[in-house]
C-alpha cells in the first residue's frame, strides 16, 4: 500500500517492502509522525551524528535523509523498505548509512532516535551496544505506540543510559525522553544468551541453543517448536533442506544432525535470527550449511530444494496478517523440485491447510494436538 506521510519537512510517499497492492497496511504510523513533529516544533538540533534505530519501514529515515543519518535495523525488509522509500523521495543513495544490528555501532552519537521494538530484549541489547557512543550532550528520544511502551521499557532506558520520562499520549502514540549520564553503572549486556535443550526433543536433545536478542522465545524452547521437533521427517540422504524463517536454527540443526549428508540452508529476514542460527549450528554440527538474510527464499533457484521446513509468523509488528505466510508458502513451492515437500507448523485456527491446497493442490495432516497442526504439501508438477 502506497501512502503519503505529512511531516514538517514535506510529504513523502511511502510503501512497505516488498510492495504489494493488496496489502492495506501503511508504512508509517502515529509514533513516526509524533516524533517528527516534536523534532521540528522543539527545534531539536539535528546535527552531528544522527542515529535512527529500528525504523520499521523507513519513514523516519526518509523524512530526515537531509541530516544524513545512520539507520540501524535488525530487519532485512525494513532496510529494503528504507532504500525504496529514499529512492522514491529522490534522496541520494549515500544520504543514509545502513547498518544491521550485527554491525559495529557508530563510535559517536549526537542524536539517538529509537523506534521502540516489540522485543524488550532487542531494545536492551541495542541500548547496551549504542551506549559507548552516547555522551552527556546526546539527544535521546524514543517513540512508539502507547501499547508498545511499558514501565519496563522506561526502566531499560534509565538503567542503561540515564534519567527517563515520557510525553503525553497523542493519537495513541508516546515519546520517551532520556538524559544520558556519563559513567553510569550498568550491568554487562546479557546477549547473546545460551541454554541447553531438554532431553526429549529428538536429535537436538541436550544440545546448546544460542539466541541473540529479539529472536522469538530467546530464553526457552517454545511449545510449537518442541512439537515440530517431535515430528520432523526422517533422514533421506543427500538432499537440500531449507529452514525457512529459521529463528535460532534449532529445527534446521536437528535435521542436520539426523541427516549428516544433507545440506541445510538457514534463512530469515532478521539479522539477529540468522546470527543465532549460525551460532546454534556451529555449536552442534559441522556439515554443509548456508546462512542467508533475505526475504523468504529470494535468490534461491527455482526447483533446487528437496525439503522446506517452516513455522511462519502471523504478525507484522502489532498487526495480524497472513501476508508473510502466503509469501513463504509461494516461495517454497517455487524453490521445491517436483516431488519436494513443504512441512509447516502453525496454530490450528490459522487454516494453513486451505492455503496449501490452493498453492500445491494437496495438504496432508502429519500430526496435531489441541493447539498446533503439522502439515505436509508436495509439489506435484514442474510448472511455475
Amino acid at each position: 500500500m502506497n501512502d503519503r506521510m505529512t511531516t514538517p519537512w514535506g510529504e513523502y510517499e511511502l510503501a512497505r517492502f516488498p510492495e504489494d497492492p493488496r496489502d492495506r497496511l501503511r508504512a508509517w504510523d502515529a509514533a513516526d509522525t509524533y516524533l517528527l513533529r516534536h523534532l521540528a516544533e522543539s527545534g531539536t538540533p539535528l546535527t552531528g551524528s544522527v542515529v535512527i534505530v529500528g525504523d520499521r519501514w523507513g519513514a523516519l529515515t526518509t523524512a530526515l535523509s537531509e541530516r544524513r543519518p545512520t539507520l540501524v535495523t535488525d530487519s532485512h525488509l525494513a532496510r529494503e523498505a528504507a532504500r525504496s522509500n529514499l529512492a522514491r523521495a529522490g534522496a541520494e543513495e549515500s544520504a543514509v548509512r545502513l547498518l544491521t544490528t550485527q554491525d559495529p555501532p557508530p563510535g559517536r552519537i549526537d542524536v539517538l532516535l529509537v523506534r521502540v521494538p516489540k522485543s524488550l530484549a532487542l531494545l536492551e541489547d541495542q541500548l547496551h551496544r549504542l551506549a559507548p557512543g552516547v555522551h552527556e550532550g546526546t539527544v535521546v528520544i524514543g517513540t512508539g505506540m502507547v501499547k508498545e511502551i511499558h514501565t519496563s521499557t522506561l526502566h531499560l532506558f534509565e538503567r542503561i543510559l540515564g534519567p527517563t520520562r515520557t510525553s503525553l499520549a497523542e493519537k495513541k502514540a508516546r515519546l520517551i525522553f532520556c538524559t544520558p549520564l556519563q559513567g553510569i553503572a550498568r550491568r554487562a549486556n546479557p546477549w547473546p544468551y545460551s541454554y541447553l535443550l531438554p532431553d526429549d526433543v529428538g536429535p537436538v536433545s541436550g544440545r546448546t541453543v544460542v539466541n541473540h536478542a529479539g529472536v522469538f522465545c530467546a530464553d526457552r524452547l517454545d511449545i510449537g517448536t518442541r512439537f515440530f521437533l517431535g515430528h520432523l521427517p526422517g533422514s533421506r540422504g543427500a538432499e537440500r533442506i531449507v529452514d525457512l524463517g529459521c529463528g535460532n536454527g534449532v529445527v534446521g540443526t536437528a535435521m542436520a544432525l539426523a541427516n549428516p549428508e544433507a545440506e541445510v540452508l538457514f534463512t530469515d529476514e532478521s539479522f539477529q535470527a540468522v546470527a543465532s542460527a549460525e551460532a546454534t549450528y556451529r555449536a552442534n554440527a559441522d556439515g554443509k550449511a548456508e546462512f542467508l538474510v533475505a526475504d523468504g527464499l529470494e535468490g534461491v533457484p527455482s526447483g533446487s530444494v528437496d525439503l522446506v521446513l517452516n513455522n511462519p509468523p502471523f504478525h507484522s509488528h502489532q498487526a495480524m496478517t497472513d501476508t508473510t505466510a502466503w509469501r513463504m508458502f509461494s516461495d517454497a513451492r517455487r524453490a521445491l523440485r517436483p516431488g519436494g515437500e513443504l512441512w509447516v507448523i502453525g496454530n490450528r485456527h490459522l487454516g494453513y491447510h486451505l492455503k496449501l491446497r490452493r498453492l500445491f493442490g494437496n495438504s496432508e495432516l502429519v500430526a496435531g494436538d489441541a493447539k498446533f497442526v503439522i502439515l505436509r504439501a508436495v509439489r506435484k508438477d514442474a510448472g511455475r
